[in-house]
């Protein structure tokens, strides 16, 4: 984009411009560079080019914005397990959300139906898991902030040359990335398909929206792309909770204590079944360390 006369700012802006993450940003040192850009003859069909770029893109955000708002969708709230699902337009994005969660998003064979980020919650053996299905990443809908704040990124793929496109795109994006091949054509060498992912060490899972293989699978690997463990609490006498808590791993006892007493001090005596305990019922401390699957029971003073 710029010359080798351009002054050692210019060049900085540029840098700053393409390595941006957002449209808001990339606008700001696009001004950037049109107000450090020369005002000379030999650099005039930069300057109009750069104005045009501009324009353009202060255009794209303004419209993304009215959708945004014609939809009565306010800023989407992140819940304590995220994941976004990213893809080319008529990947099965749609229908995927629609399968696991909530959701009812349109459903359309035509290009570019998804506008606006559609949420859904995932339930996942007690745990829930926002999904938000992002609009096509080649649209000019698509929102790079929502994907950079994700904890997981789901890549929903038809072919491997899809694969090859999108992951570039996401290689700044900080999300645990796992591959969904969404088989559409029974005539696919599944078997040559999977030994490609397995060789490039891509974590990814086979499934099919179309006949709804392989979507118990995808839940349980969404959910452990997170890393969290889940632990359930009891009252002496009673059967465990339905509903796991979310944690971190190696979260303790104290950890636990905290979010359901707030002072873990008022905890007389604690009592482990699981993963963790050398036997069922175990008495442990505070500092006791927990592990995917534990039952914990608390005796208070």
């Amino acid at each position: 984009m710029a010359s080798t006369n351009q002054s050692p700012q210019y060049q900085k802006a540029e840098a700053m411009f393409l390595d941006s993450q957002t449209n808001e940003e990339k606008l700001k040192w696009l001004e950037e560079m049109v107000r450090l850009c020369p005002r000379h003859k030999s650099s005039e069909k930069m300057l109009a080019n750069l104005k045009t770029r501009y324009i353009k893109l202060k255009e794209k955000i303004e419209k993304i914005k009215k959708v945004s708002r014609g939809s009565g969708k306010p800023g989407i709230k992140k819940e304590e397990m995220q994941a976004v699902i990213v893809g080319f337009t008529n990947s099965g994005k749609s229908s995927l959300l629609s399968l696991l969660t909530n959701a009812m998003p349109e459903v359309s064979p035509y290009f570019f139906t998804t506008k606006i980020p559609a949420v859904g919650i995932m339930n996942y053996a007690g745990t829930n898991i926002q999904l938000i299905e992002i609009p096509a990443i080649e649209s000019e809908y698509y929102d790079i902030g929502l994907v950079n704040s994700a904890d997981v990124i789901l890549i929903m793929v038809t072919s491997l040359k899809d694969m090859e496109k999108i992951l570039p795109k996401l290689i700044k994006t900080k999300g645990k990335k796992l591959i969904i091949f969404n088989i559409k054509d029974e005539a696919q060498d599944i078997r040559k398909i999977e030994a490609t992912l397995k060789s490039k060490k891509h974590d990814f899972i086979m499934i099919s929206t179309k006949t709804k293989d392989g979507l118990e699978t995808l839940k349980e690997k969404t959910f452990k792309s997170f890393g969290k463990i889940r632990v359930y609490t009891k009252e002496p006498g009673k059967e465990k909770s339905d509903n796991p808590l979310v944690l971190e791993p190696e979260s303790t006892v104290r950890d636990i204590a905290k979010k359901i007493f707030r002072d873990p001090e008022k905890v007389k005596e604690t009592r482990i079944w699981g993963p963790s305990s050398k036997f069922p019922g175990q008495k442990v401390g505070l500092q006791h360390q927990l592990k995917d699957m534990d039952v914990v029971e608390f005796k208070t003073r």
